[in-house]
């Protein structure tokens, strides 16, 4: 089975979604930990930060698990394959595997590209048969697939066979307009596969969620033979989404049967779940399947009483085989294999220490309950772990800081901070101006300690999330402030801060992200960098 996953392509078509590259290669990284085979990066050459993402993978992205892939189109109309642009980007995003698309009803050949029902076929045929001999493995996606075979299926069949036929490995099934249901998907698959007498394993399945049947699209699909499933973390996707990775992997492992994913890597799905949320810049929906800090949760008393015997009687799954926890109250709440999980990932090994094990989770909790989230921000996690085990992560003491905004006459905005430390027993004190107060913070702060660590010059603010809690009302609301940051080498951290004060969360975030930066240059604690 073959698990695509197009977060980077498909999914950032959600309304609210913009990546960064340093997003998309931090979200990269996630599904790789998650195990999917295929990552499909976007569309080098006609979208220029997809050009740079491919470009920075090469060298930045070690993955283990997955394969990147680039998306294009087919030839244009009356181009020939070696002479097409798009068909150049994918051959220069140097990915092992490219994936086309094609249409396959005919309506939208004639109609949206305007050419005849044979020149398509040429242009798949011409553009699969020029990425294979380049040594690209190629899948097509027929778009409106479903909708083109019920129209006219002699000519969308025509579509799948004239790819097959030129070597592309899977014909993927699409569900573009998302308006199957499961029977109906069965039904095409089965009809398609007698007119071509092929086996359905040559087949993918890539379902829209306008009728909220994705995954059960994609679920009914597998069961009719297809080896090839797409999906996009949490159903993000244009209109109501796409199908949700996390459930259908879920479902084909869990309740198929289906390995799908390498060994350990099921365990990792509400982590990597949540994280990609965080880095989207949305909230986590509580109560989405599997992953869902709700998806678990028993409130009614009859339910409570039964999981006292046997959690088993009110839970589908044990929610600890997809990296999450089973709670009585509905609530944001970390449950201790989601702690020992995650710490052992980052290099601590919490499963003989149980009294730090629970204080952990102890505290975690108590975080959360204040909004607090470590889901995307591994250094700040693996801080506070680190404290609970006695070490000494701050390699200063604050005395104090005073920031000052100025909006001067000619209209110029200008803010200045300054920061008093103690040092290795050395009181410091640092001012600088920065673009915003938080900027001016970061400078200030850097300015204080380089000398003692002079590694911090190394270190740039890459990123900085701001996210108005639920709840949370007006300009006195709880602020949740994310902060990504990066070294020479490339390498790249998370940390969070919560307050009432917006600029006072985001001095919380920049104090770990700079004493994780100390850490992991090797200065004086023992942090563990994430490559």
């Amino acid at each position: 089975m073959q698990i695509f996953d197009t977060t980077l392509r498909d999914g950032a078509q959600r309304e609210g979604i913009t990546y960064s590259v340093a997003d998309k290669l931090a979200v990269a990284r996630l599904l790789d930990q998650f195990g999917v085979g295929f990552i499909e990066g976007g569309w080098p050459g006609a979208v220029p930060k997809d050009t740079e993402f491919f470009e920075r993978a090469r060298t930045e992205l070690k993955l283990e698990n997955a394969l990147l892939v680039a998306f294009g189109s087919t030839r244009k109309a009356g181009v020939a394959a070696a002479d097409d642009a798009q068909l150049a980007g994918l051959l220069a995003a140097q990915t092992p595997v490219v994936c086309l698309v094609a249409k396959s009803d005919v309506r939208h050949v004639e109609r949206a590209l305007r050419t005849t029902r044979e020149e398509n076929l040429a242009m798949v045929a011409d553009s699969v048969t020029h990425l294979r001999s380049h040594g690209r493995r190629v899948f097509v996606d027929c778009e409106h697939f479903f909708d083109g075979f019920r129209f006219d299926p002699d000519y969308t069949a025509a579509v799948v066979r004239t790819a097959l036929d030129a070597g592309a490995e899977r014909v993927v099934l699409c569900d573009t307009n998302g308006g199957m249901l499961p029977s109906q998907i069965s039904k095409a698959i089965g009809e398609l596969v007698d007119r071509l007498g092929v086996s359905p394993e040559m087949f993918g399945m890539h379902a829209q969620n306008d009728t909220a049947c994705a995954v059960a699209n994609t679920i009914a699909a597998v069961e009719a033979g297809v080896r090839h499933v797409q999906g996009t973390a949490n159903g993000y996707g244009e209109r109501p989404g796409n199908a949700d990775i996390f459930a259908v992997v879920a479902n084909l492992q869990l309740k198929l049967g289906m390995t799908v994913l390498p060994e350990g890597c099921l365990e990792q799905m509400a982590h990597v779940s949540h994280a990609i949320a965080e880095i989207a810049n949305i909230a986590p929906d509580s109560h989405q399947a599997y992953v869902g800090s709700a998806a678990f949760a028993h409130k009614a008393g009859l339910h409570a009483s039964a999981i006292k015997v046997d959690p088993a009687l009110y839970n589908h799954v044990d929610p600890a085989v997809v990296g999450n926890d089973m709670t009585i109250l509905v609530t944001e709440m970390a449950g201790r294999a989601s702690i020992e999980l995650k710490s052992r990932e980052l290099g601590l090994d919490l499963a003989g220490q149980p009294d730090t094990l629970s204080k952990v989770t102890h505290r975690v909790k108590e975080l959360e309950a204040a909004g607090w989230s470590f889901e995307a921000a591994d250094a700040s996690f693996e801080l506070l772990v680190r404290q609970s085990l006695g070490e000494q992560t701050t390699p200063f003491t604050l005395e104090s800081y005073r920031v000052i905004v100025e909006h001067r006459e000619d209209g110029a905005v200008v803010s200045e901070a300054t920061v008093k430390l103690r040092v290795r027993g050395e009181r410091v004190i640092a001012t600088a101006e920065g673009n915003g107060p938080v900027n001016a913070l970061d400078q200030a702060l850097r300015q204080a300690l380089e000398r003692h660590f002079p590694q911090l010059t190394g270190l740039e603010l890459a990123d900085y999330k701001v996210r108005i809690l639920a709840g949370s009302h007006g300009t006195d609301a709880v602020t949740r402030v994310l902060v990504e940051t990066v070294d020479t080498d490339g390498r790249d951290w998370t940390t969070v801060g919560v307050h009432e004060n917006v600029v006072e969360a985001s001095w919380r975030a920049l104090v770990d992200a700079l004493a994780y930066g100390v850490a992991a240059a090797g200065g004086d604690r023992k942090v563990r960098s994430r490559r």
